[in-house]
């Protein structure tokens, strides 16, 4: 595989199957260096697998994958070494204190990084002289961030980070993401929290049943499959023929059929140009959240599967 000299993260063709499960499958995905990457998907998906599996945790049934250059099987064990790692579950050890841990984190290492360590428990709020045993879900993912940032690693790979967190807390993550994304460093970030996605990432991959549907950047991704138009006329209108037009897949209207609001994919033309016929006093446009987009990604009716596996296969 041809390594592109600005990614950090590249896979090509990367399979995972347990027994006749496909759990990740022919997974192409480029990461750049200094980027904060949103990696999404319902239970199940597959993002957790796709994690290990880059780093070296479960071996890839068929595939490749390198970070930071180099070879996520051959070279894991330099690999572990820059990346800066949170499970979306992990094991503390109950009989130590978080200084102890720190301590034991850096003697595995081979680096000095208490000071560094200091500094996070501080601005998380976070005791480091308290025992690692009985620690609340957000305490453990205080520890957790900790550890994973405290070497100042040049790759964060963070799955649901935030989990259990605070929305103080959730802030003071944000604000730190994008100090570290300043520093040029990269982030790899798999969570289910949509509004942190859309406020920290650069580009979103979505995936589904191990597949990757889409990668887009955040604004590309809000308009790619449909916008709301709002349109004020002056008289009541024939609702039946905004109705009628196949890009409209939802409408409102008031009772008197002066306003409406209608969900549109693909093209605007036919609306526009539908609604010149009336006398129009405001039009305006509403971009769907990344909530928005995700639940249309994943709804029950799934009606835009097969277009959105041709638009990837383009």
């Amino acid at each position: 595989m041809a390594q592109n000299s600005d990614s950090v993260i590249q896979t090509q063709n990367l399979t995972k199957k347990y027994g006749g499960v496909v759990a990740l499958q022919d997974l192409d995905l480029e990461v750049q260096r200094g980027e904060v990457f949103g990696y999404l998907g319902p239970n199940g998906a597959g993002k957790t697998t796709t994690i290990r599996t880059l780093l070296d945790l479960i071996r890839p049934t068929s595939g490749t994958a390198t970070i930071l250059g180099l070879d996520s099987r051959r070279d894991s064990v330099k690999i572990h070494a820059q990346v800066g790692f949170l499970p979306s579950e992990m094991t503390l050890y109950h009989n130590m204190t978080g200084r102890q841990y720190v301590r034991f984190i850096e003697r595995a290492r081979g680096l000095a990084c208490m000071q560094e360590a200091e500094q996070l428990a501080e601005r998380l709020d976070y005791d480091l002289n308290r025992s690692l045993e009985g620690l609340s879900t957000g305490n453990r993912r205080k520890m957790g961030l900790i550890t994973a940032l405290m070497h100042r690693p040049p790759l964060l790979i963070l799955d649901e980070p935030t989990s259990g967190l605070d929305p103080l807390m959730q802030q003071t993550f944000n604000e730190y993401i994008r100090q570290i994304q300043a520093e040029g460093r990269t982030v790899f970030l798999s969570s289910h929290n949509l509004p942190e996605v859309e406020t920290l990432c650069d580009r979103v991959g979505i995936l589904r049943a191990g597949k990757l549907v889409t990668v887009e950047t955040i604004q590309a991704l809000s308009g790619l499959r449909f916008r709301w138009f709002v349109l004020e006329f002056e008289r009541p209108i024939e609702i039946e023929q905004f109705r009628a037009l196949s890009n409209v897949t939802a409408l409102e209207t008031n009772p008197e059929n002066t306003r409406l609001r209608i969900q549109v994919s693909g093209a605007i033309d036919p609306v526009i140009k539908l609604a010149a016929h009336y006398p129009l006093r405001d039009l305006s446009v509403e971009h769907p959240s990344l909530e928005e987009t995700f639940l249309e990604f994943y709804g029950s009716n799934n009606k835009h599967d097969s277009q959105t596996q041709k638009e990837v296969r383009a």
